[in-house]
This record gives C-alpha cells, sequence and structure tokens, in this order.
C-alpha cells in the first residue's frame, strides 16, 4: 500500500516538477540567432536573479545560466568546462564567495560555526588562487566578462559571518584588477538597502530584491554588449 501510494505521489508531481524546470532559472533556451549570447555563473543569488535578468534582456540577448548553484571555487575548477560548453559566449556574468566563505565544520557540517572550530570551506588564499585558474579559463572564451562581487552577509546570517564578504571581495579584486576585468558592484547597492532587498539574518533576497538585481545584472549587461 505503502508504495503505490509512493508511486501515484511521484506520478502526480512529476509533471509539476518538469514545469517548474521549465519555467524556471534553469530552463533550457533556444537562442535567438540574431541576439547576442549571455552566460550567468553564480550561486543562489544568481538564480534568484536569473529570471528577472531574463525578462529585462528580453530582445536584446539570449541569456543562460549554469544548470546548477555555483557554489565554492572548487566546484567552478571541476565544471568550468562543462559549464562552458563547446559554444561561442558574447559576455559572461560571473561570481563565487559566498560558498567559498561558509564555515564548514570537521566533519563536513553545513554551516558549522567558527565558534565551534568551523573553518571557511575555501580559505581566503585558496579563493584568490582559484580565482586566477577560473579566469584564465574564462579568457579563453573570448567573452567579454564581468565580475560580480561578493553580496553582503547580514547579521546573524548562520555559518556566514559579517565582514567575510569584504574580505574575499578585496581578493577577487585584485585578480579583476591584473586581469583588467570589469567589476559590478551589487555589494554596495545592496548593503545601503539591506533591510529592503535582503532577508533578515539571511544572505537571501526578498523576491522583489532578486528584482532590482536582475534590473541592474541586465543593465550592466546591455552597457557590455554595446561596447
Amino acid at each position: 500500500m505503502r508504495i503505490t501510494l509512493f508511486l501515484l505521489l511521484a506520478i502526480l508531481i512529476a509533471p509539476n516538477l518538469r514545469a517548474q524546470s521549465a519555467k524556471g532559472p534553469y530552463a533550457k533556451i533556444t537562442d535567438n540567432p540574431k541576439l547576442p549570447r549571455v552566460l550567468l555563473i553564480g550561486d543562489s543569488i544568481s538564480i534568484g536573479y536569473t529570471l528577472p535578468t531574463r525578462e529585462f534582456l528580453k530582445g536584446k540577448a539570449n541569456l543562460h545560466r549554469i544548470p546548477t548553484n555555483g557554489g565554492p571555487t572548487t566546484k567552478g575548477l571541476a565544471s568550468i568546462d562543462a559549464w562552458l560548453g563547446k559554444s561561442k559566449w558574447d559576455v559572461i556574468h560571473f561570481n563565487w564567495g559566498l560558498h567559498d566563505l561558509k564555515y564548514m565544520g570537521p566533519q563536513g557540517q553545513n554551516l558549522f560555526p567558527k565558534d565551534k572550530g568551523g573553518k571557511p570551506q575555501v580559505a581566503l588564499a585558496a579563493y584568490e588562487k582559484n580565482l586566477e585558474t577560473l579566469v584564465a579559463r574564462l579568457k579563453k572564451t573570448g567573452a567579454k566578462l564581468i565580475w560580480r562581487n561578493t553580496t553582503p552577509v547580514p547579521p546573524g546570517a548562520k555559518g556566514r559571518y559579517v565582514g567575510d564578504s569584504i574580505k574575499y571581495n578585496a581578493a577577487a579584486a585584485r585578480v579583476m584588477k591584473k586581469h583588467g576585468i570589469p567589476t559590478h558592484d551589487l555589494f554596495t547597492m545592496s548593503k545601503a538597502r539591506m533591510k529592503e532587498l535582503m532577508l533578515p539574518a539571511n544572505v537571501h533576497y526578498k523576491k522583489e530584491g532578486s528584482r532590482v538585481l536582475g534590473k541592474d545584472v541586465a543593465r550592466v549587461i546591455v552597457k557590455a554588449l554595446e561596447k
């Protein structure tokens, strides 16, 4: 009886999941060959602004995103070739950081407090080194690259600490300056409008906050395409 009920639920739920996938941020995009191709790389913050960005770029660009949460730079190193594929990209808007600075436990526990022995998933020096490797790979695409800096950690956020985004952004800024890559500063906007845009004690954004970010992401992409 339990197995039959499980199968029935699976049959009922599967179409809804497929429908969400078809319409969500991971939806497969059929390119308009007359428009440039843009790729978003990033974590759940970028997942949140993917659909608004796509809406604001309608008729201006084919907006794709990687088919997953971009995670830390270590995941990027393992996956970047698959994410880029064989196709030509005109602009790549990318970020890593919030997962790198996230504290993990000695047994791999997620969001583990540092006062109990937690360590950043990717230490600051390793983060900078990983970004060097990732940027070198991205430059090989010939696309215009836009680095999106890491958004703030609000007070009370679990397993992440206020001020760490600033440290990781400083390391990233050194890499981007070295390679001549412009920075899209969503940190400053988010910091100034934290109560309005972000969830309380959480690194994530309200729905309208993600829309505000998406509009600004679309703006900098259009600007890059015009150059």
